[in-house]
């Protein structure tokens, strides 16, 4: 088996033993057992039934063993395993991967995009690729997020500033909730892009340096944040809660246009203005926030 086959069926057979163990017996319509689980969750033969197949080959599937598994069976393990959109998604990455990357670990935006961005002159916006890194900006999202133009770019990454910068936790008010929702961002990219140098070494990165992270990648959530709220703690222009779009750039399928937006009259737009009005440099190096998608 090659390297990357077999990074790709454990990394299913770990996001199964994680789905069948969140779940109890009760979420999957089977009758309750009290007294008689040693462990949380479903056992392999009651997912081998609620999906349809012989508990010997979901034993193949979730050992790593089994390779080609059809699009129905990844259907019907969703399906027992209560899967939500996203898992179904990383689920099929995982099983069937699009390529393994074995290009440049770093993405041009189009002067299009770019010049898309500085007309959103009261929005913060920004672009993200591959591992989550910023590859583009306007003013007010170099501003609300990270001093894009005084970080080094190895470190112009979500992931990265929310694990790993100082001022992360003071800069995020619900720093866990980012936290985890990073982390589920994240994942999904392993999935969308296996054997990218840029996801590969962020992932690296994380687990030798956060033990936050790797308590939260050891749970195995996979979610992407295309739209939400979150709060901004902004320690020159205040606190603020934003509105998060994420879009996937039609000709650019590995780029995601993200924007911020607040609502009118209310006080997070009164901080946005203040913020607008500060003068270019200002507040170089401190610390700001990342996307839905993110994290």
């Amino acid at each position: 088996m090659a390297r990357g086959e077999h990074t790709e069926t454990m990394g299913i057979a770990a996001f199964l033993r994680a789905r069948r163990a969140a779940l109890e017996p009760g979420e999957a319509g089977l009758p309750r057992m009290p007294n008689r689980r040693r462990v949380p969750g479903l056992r392999r033969e009651e997912v081998a039934q609620l999906a349809g197949i012989s508990v010997d080959y979901y034993i193949r599937i979730e050992q790593g063993r089994a390779h080609g598994i059809s699009d129905s069976v990844l259907e019907a393990l969703a399906r027992a395993l209560r899967m939500t959109e996203d898992e179904r998604s990383h689920l099929r990455n995982l099983a069937a991967p699009r390529h393994r990357h074995g290009g440049a670990d770093n993405l041009v935006v189009r002067p299009q995009i770019q010049r898309l961005l500085d007309s959103m002159e009261t929005v913060p916006a920004f672009v993200v690729g591959p591992g989550l890194d910023y590859l583009a900006w306007n003013r007010l999202g170099a501003r609300i997020a990270y001093d894009m133009e005084t970080l080094p770019p190895e470190e112009r990454n979500s992931p990265l500033l929310v694990f790993l910068h100082p001022e992360s936790r003071a800069l995020h008010p619900d720093w866990d909730s980012v936290a985890a929702e990073t982390v589920a961002a994240l994942r999904a990219e392993t999935g969308r892009h296996p054997g990218h140098p840029r996801v590969e070494g962020v992932l690296a990165r994380l687990l030798e340096e956060s033990p936050e992270f790797r308590v939260l990648w050891e749970e195995q959530e996979v979610r992407e944040k295309l739209s939400g709220t979150k709060r901004i703690h902004h320690p020159g222009a205040g606190e603020l809660t934003v509105t998060y779009e994420a879009f996937r750039l039609t000709l650019d399928p590995d780029q995601t246009l993200c924007t911020y937006t607040v609502d009118p009259g209310s006080p997070s737009e009164t901080v946005l203005r203040r913020l607008a009005r500060e003068p270019v440099g200002a507040g170089a190096g401190r610390a700001g926030a990342g996307t839905g998608t993110a994290g």
